[in-house]
């Protein structure tokens, strides 16, 4: 028998990772996943507690849907979705989870929506530069 733990790791500034991971016994399953989720961070640009612009990901069954917020409106998203824009540091956000009610396919599809955001907001700084 194997435990298997899904870890949110974020300093609440930005900075966030996701670790699942799987062990005889549930203390190792926790070590475990908070070591790969500290392996793999994301920067998310939070612009005034939010996200920059809208952001639509799939992963498996679950497909997730952030919209950014106007500053007072918290963060509206279920369990899984909440944990993963909560440890960014997210303040104000609306989110909606489609498809699947699935914890770890939720924050899996929420991870790589922020991915996604990074990513552009990447390659956008390279095109503005030039």
């Amino acid at each position: 028998v194997a435990f298997s733990a899904l870890v949110v790791t974020g300093d609440k500034k930005g900075k966030v990772g996701l670790g699942l991971a799987k062990a005889p016994n549930v203390a190792d399953a926790i070590k475990k996943s908070i070591r790969l989720g500290n392996r793999d961070l994301v920067m998310v640009p939070i612009k005034e507690g939010t996200i920059p612009y809208e952001t639509k990901s799939k992963f498996g069954a679950a497909e997730v849907l952030l919209r950014p917020a106007p500053k007072g409106t918290g963060i509206i998203a279920g369990s899984a979705v909440r944990a993963v824009v909560e440890a960014a540091g997210i303040t104000d956000i609306v989110c909606k989870s489609l498809g699947s009610n699935n914890k770890t396919t939720n924050a899996r599809a929420t991870f790589k929506a922020l991915k996604h955001i990074e990513l552009l907001d990447k390659k956008y700084k390279l095109l503005k530069i030039k």
